[in-house]
C-alpha cells in the first residue's frame, strides 16, 4: 500500500503482483466522490485478497478505492473541480483536482488497461463507455479498440455507448459561442475539458472503459462493480476463475450532441432517466424564458442532469451507433 501526498488527504492504492508475468490492471473507484459502487466492489476485493479467497495468478493490479478523497470525505461529485474533465499532469496546480490528476496520471500510464467504475445521477440500467474505433485522426488516435470492445462485451451489461470525446468537443465548441456571446466569464472552456481517465489512458497507449455501474443509491450499482472486476480479472487471466460469455446482441448507442443548462430556471418537462427513448421535435424542457428544448431526431436520453450547474451538462443525445462490436 502506498500513500500519494496530496493536500489534506492521500491518494490510497494498494498494488499486488501475480507468480507469473501479465498485463498491468488498474481499477478504480470514486472518481466522482458521491459514486462509491466502485468503492464497496474493490474493498470487496481487497478482502478477499487479504483472507486469500483470491489470488493473483499472474500480471499486476493496481487498486485505487477512493481517486478524489476530499469529495468522497465531502460524499459529494467534486472538490473544487471535476476530476474526470482535463484530467492532465499540471506543473503549478491550484484547484485540488489538479493535485490529485498529478497522482493519478502516472498510475494510470504505468498501466495496460483500465477498469474505472462510476454511477450516475437518475435511476436507470447500468451501461458500459468505450473509445472510438481504430484510427489515426487528431482528436482520439487509437489502436487497441479491439481488445477495449472485448473487455465492454464481457461487463455484464446490454448497453454500450460510445462518441463521448468527440461530442464533447462539439459540445465545448457550443459552449464557447454561447458564452461569448452572452458575455459569460468563469465557465471552463479549455478544449481538453473532455479528457478523462479513459481518454487519459489511451493517449499513453493503453486501453480501459467506464462502467456505469447504476443510480449513486441503487443497492444493485456495488454487485453490478464486483461482478464486472471479476469479469475483468477472469477475462484478463489473471486470477482462475470461468469467464461469463458476454450478453447477446447488446446495444450499442452513440453520443451525438450535449445540451448545457444556462440558468437555475431551466427546467426538464418529466423525470428522464438515461436510456429514455424520444422522438423527433420531442419536447424534453424549457429553457429559462420559455425557450423549448426539443429532441433534434429520433434517439434517446443520456445522462439527464436536473441539478446540473449552470454553464454544466443538462443532459446528452445519443443514437443507434452503425458500429459493429465483434
Amino acid at each position: 500500500m502506498t500513500n500519494v501526498q496530496a493536500p489534506s488527504v492521500s491518494l490510497v492504492q494498494h498494488q499486488f503482483n501475480g507468480r507469473q508475468s501479465g498485463p498491468r490492471l488498474i481499477i478504480l473507484g470514486a472518481v466522482h466522490g458521491n459514486e462509491t459502487c466502485g468503492t464497496r466492489a474493490i474493498e470487496r476485493l481487497l478482502r478477499d485478497l487479504s483472507a486469500g479467497a483470491c489470488s493473483l495468478r499472474r500480471g499486476h493490479l493496481t487498486l485505487v478505492p477512493v481517486c478524489n478523497p476530499l469529495a468522497y470525505e465531502r460524499g459529494c461529485r467534486e472538490g473544487d473541480r471535476n476530476l474526470n474533465r482535463r484530467l492532465q499532469p499540471t506543473a503549478q496546480p491550484v484547484e485540488y483536482e489538479d493535485h490529485a490528476a498529478n497522482a493519478l496520471c502516472p498510475l494510470l500510464a504505468a498501466h495496460d488497461v483500465l477498469l474505472d467504475l462510476h454511477s450516475f445521477h437518475t435511476p436507470g440500467d447500468p451501461f458500459v463507455m468505450i473509445g472510438p474505433p481504430d484510427n489515426t485522426g487528431p482528436l482520439e488516435p487509437f489502436s487497441q479498440a479491439g481488445p477495449e470492445v472485448r473487455l465492454a462485451r464481457h461487463l455484464g451489461v446490454t448497453r454500450v455507448v460510445e462518441g463521448w470525446l468527440d461530442t464533447y468537443a462539439r459540445g465545448m465548441a457550443q459552449r464557447r459561442q454561447y458564452a461569448q456571446a452572452q458575455g459569460l466569464s468563469g465557465l471552463d472552456l479549455d478544449p481538453a475539458y473532455g479528457v478523462g481517465t479513459t481518454e487519459y489512458m489511451r493517449a499513453m497507449g493503453g486501453y480501459g472503459v467506464t462502467l456505469e455501474c447504476g443510480q449513486h443509491e441503487d443497492a444493485q450499482a456495488p454487485e453490478v462493480a464486483w461482478q464486472a472486476i471479476l469479469q475483468t480479472l477472469s477475462l484478463l487471466e489473471m486470477i482462475d476463475r470461468p469467464l461469463a460469455p458476454p450478453p447477446a446482441d447488446p446495444l450499442l448507442m452513440k453520443l451525438v450532441d450535449v445540451t448545457d443548462r444556462w440558468h437555475p430556471l431551466d427546467h426538464f418537462v418529466r423525470d428522464w432517466q438515461s436510456f429514455d427513448a424520444v422522438t423527433t421535435g420531442q419536447l424534453i424542457g424549457v429553457r429559462h424564458g420559455g425557450l423549448e428544448v426539443r429532441a433534434p431526431r429520433d434517439g434517446w436520453i443520456v445522462f439527464p442532469n436536473p441539478r446540473a450547474e449552470v454553464g454544466g451538462e443538462w443532459f446528452y443525445f445519443a443514437q443507434r451507433s452503425e458500429r459493429r462490436l465483434d
